[in-house]
């Protein structure tokens, strides 16, 4: 099979869709790749080690030009040209971005085989949880750096001084984005305080890797009544392949006091937050109801290379298994597989992406095409 690494272009995005390793076991696999040329170098590999690899340097239409594409981030405007009848396998996130995209995918017969909504045999999203992960540290560090009163935060320094918490963090959410954010918030010695759906899920959290946090449940009246005190607010709300819901409205919002700042990390599927807009690593933040938004769309784009190694050691068994059996027989050895088909055969494949959309005249399930 013919593998193509295209180099992102969403701004300031150095994540790679394979490592020189990956290349080099392919290559060795009977495989052709080709990369993009420079596509490897904000991660740290440079053009030189895909060669060695066994990879070939070429343009990006060439890198477009194969039967499987494998990126980081969705295709842009710029890219569109470029979709034709491959299999790409990259963050697709259709629920949160111009719609264009997905009607471009069904016109043009690609196969969208989306990471954020592989699941494997125990349910969970495993090509999701390690840039989840890196995205809630992120989020803390963020949220602290924003609340600096030089950066239009209100002046407090999540942390503690002497012995005495100062700040408070309110994450809502207990999934992988949450915990770590929480983690990480809780480690600098502020007041944590998680927002959750699941009191069984809340408390196993509790006795294992979050004694220090609060959690209550996740409800509009709690919301309300712990948002307005909060310095820091993380949005960590997950509806698989579906568009955020907006479980933080623009009134909590504007009951926050000046110069608190948001950190909405579900702002890939369209945020879940009321005021949230996307943001780039160029242009961060923006202020609304005197409250600092951080809303990059890209977050782990920031540190590439440890995500690129994170992100590579999930994904690269599935990359194998396409390039060796292709689509069809992964589905018929993993059901899991099924939901990370977003787009196959002009055909809505997910069912949460084509109601989130308003485009369920689209959809078929998978099987039915095979």
């Amino acid at each position: 099979m013919k593998i193509g690494v295209p180099k992102e272009i969403k701004d300031k995005e150095g994540r790679v869709g394979l490592t020189p390793l990956a290349v080099k076991e392919l290559t060795e696999l009977g495989h052709d790749v080709v990369i993009e040329h420079d596509a490897g170098i904000a991660s740290g590999f440079d053009n030189s080690l895909y060669e060695q690899a066994g990879g070939m340097l070429v343009d990006a239409e060439s890198a477009w030009n194969c039967d499987l594409v494998v990126k980081v981030k969705e295709p842009l405007p710029s890219e569109y040209s470029f979709l034709h009848q491959q299999m790409v396998f990259t963050y697709f996130h259709l629920a949160g971005v111009d719609p264009e995209l997905t009607n471009t995918l069904i016109k043009s017969g690609a196969t969208a085989i989306a990471y954020e909504t592989m699941e494997n045999a125990s349910g969970s999203l495993p090509l999701l949880a390690p840039m989840s992960a890196i995205a809630g540290n992120m989020a803390a560090v963020m949220g602290n750096f924003y609340l600096a009163k030089h950066n239009a935060g209100k002046g407090v320094l999540l942390g503690r001084i002497l012995g005495v918490k100062h700040g408070r963090v309110l994450v809502v959410g207990d999934g992988v984005v949450g915990s770590h954010a929480a983690s990480v918030a809780s480690a600098m010695g502020a007041e944590v305080i998680v927002a959750g759906l699941h009191e069984a899920k809340m408390r196993m959290l509790k006795e294992t890797v979050l004694p220090d946090v609060t959690f209550i449940l996740s409800n509009e009246e709690n919301l309300s009544n712990y948002i307005k005190d909060s310095d820091l607010v993380i949005g960590a709300v997950l509806r698989r392949g579906a568009y955020a819901p907006k479980v933080i409205s623009e009134q909590m919002v504007k009951s926050m006091s000046e110069g608190s700042v948001i950190v909405d990390v579900s702002i890939d599927q369209g945020g879940c937050v009321e005021t949230s807009v996307p943001t780039t690593h160029s242009k961060p933040v923006f202020i609304k109801h005197s409250v600092v938004h951080y809303c990059v769309s890209n977050m782990p784009g920031a540190y590439p290379r440890t995500a690129t190694f994170a992100l590579g050691e999930a994904t690269f068994p599935y990359v194998k298994q396409l390039a060796m059996s292709g689509i069809s027989a992964l589905l018929a050895e993993n059901e899991g597989v099924a939901k990370s088909i977003l787009v196959y055969r002009g055909k809505l494949t997910n069912a949460a992406v084509a109601e989130s959309l308003g485009m369920m005249a689209h959809y078929q399930d998978i099987h039915a095409l095979q």
